[in-house]
């Protein structure tokens, strides 16, 4: 990942123009003094512009996280990145990246673990951050309202992936110890996918299949029978889009995950997690797709959240 000068190496480049030109035991130079006030005006555009695009001066921070070894919920292997507003810790979410394949995406088989990814790397400012191992990249970039969320990943199994082949990054408000109080929905009404008609409460774990594949899902098993389904029941009620939202206990903020390509939503798992299977296949064994995704968390509802996502993925 590449990044620009920070503030501070601006200002030290200034102050030794300054010093070299405008020392009051030296005569003022006036070109000097053109090229001082020049290098000011440039560095004050160029932060500007880094503001406004969003990659400095983010209200959120990212920072990696991984359970601890021996902590109770450790046999999960979790880990990931964390998004929490800098001004308001209590609003934060999780991404562990990423725990679960479907449909013979990475390793054969209906359903297998994913892998936790180990290396991590966050910029500076902590608006940046990558999250890699070979053959698979999550790059996330700190914006006004969230982050956007850009997966590269190579084919390097030995098989060609399908059509319905995916893998499950894990969106959560974080391990007992950490967990963003307000943001669980332990009752499971507060959290909703969308469906044919609008946003539909996500009440319980079953799978909520992309409607323009279910034929492919249907031909694959016409029962809706999977290795998962007794954790995961095969829904009728189809998904509309690629996005689950869940709004705060206390209603004031709202959260949610989405992806431009997906194979199914899913939630309410012992994490507290909402699940959108991103689609990676069909992929060719050697070639590389890449999917953008993104993360919301504002102050806001289920309809700001939804409206955003429109404009996001028209």
């Amino acid at each position: 990942m590449r990044y620009g000068p920070s503030n501070s190496d601006r200002i030290n480049r200034i102050n030794r123009i300054e010093a070299d030109g405008l020392n009051p035991v030296n005569p003022v130079n006036p070109v000097k003094m053109v090229l001082v006030l020049l290098a000011v005006v440039v560095c004050a555009g160029f932060a500007a512009r880094q503001t406004n695009s969003g990659s400095v001066g983010s209200p959120f921070a990212l920072a990696s996280w991984e359970l601890a070894p021996g902590s109770e919920e450790s046999v999960w292997g979790a880990g990931g990145v964390q998004l929490r507003r800098k001004d308001k810790p209590s609003a934060a979410m999780f991404l562990w990246l990423y725990e679960w394949n479907l449909f013979d995406a990475v390793d054969k088989g209906e359903h297998t673990h994913g892998t936790v990814l180990p290396k991590r790397v966050i910029s500076v400012d902590q608006e940046e951050a990558a999250v890699s191992s070979a053959g698979i990249e999550f790059r996330l970039r700190a914006v006004e309202d969230g982050a956007t969320v850009q997966l590269i990943i190579i084919n390097r199994s030995d098989h060609d992936w399908p059509p319905l082949a995916a893998i499950i990054p894990c969106f959560n408000p974080g391990p007992a110890a950490l967990r963003s109080s307000g943001l669980g929905d332990d009752e499971h009404r507060r959290t909703y996918f969308l469906g044919s008609e609008g946003l539909v409460p996500l009440g319980t774990r079953e799978i909520h299949f992309r409607r323009e594949l279910r034929p492919l899902i249907d031909r694959l098993s016409p029962s809706g029978q999977f290795v998962f389904s007794h954790k995961w029941p095969t829904s009728s009620d189809n998904a509309a889009g690629g996005i689950l939202i869940r709004e705060s206990e206390d209603g004031h903020w709202v959260t949610g995950i989405a992806w431009e390509n997906y194979v199914a939503v899913q939630g309410h798992n012992p994490w507290k997690c909402l699940h959108v299977a991103l689609r990676v296949g069909p992929l060719a064994r050697g070639e590389t797709k890449t999917v953008r995704g993104r993360i919301y968390l504002f102050p806001g509802n289920r309809s700001d959240c939804l409206a955003k996502y429109r404009k996001d993925f028209p």
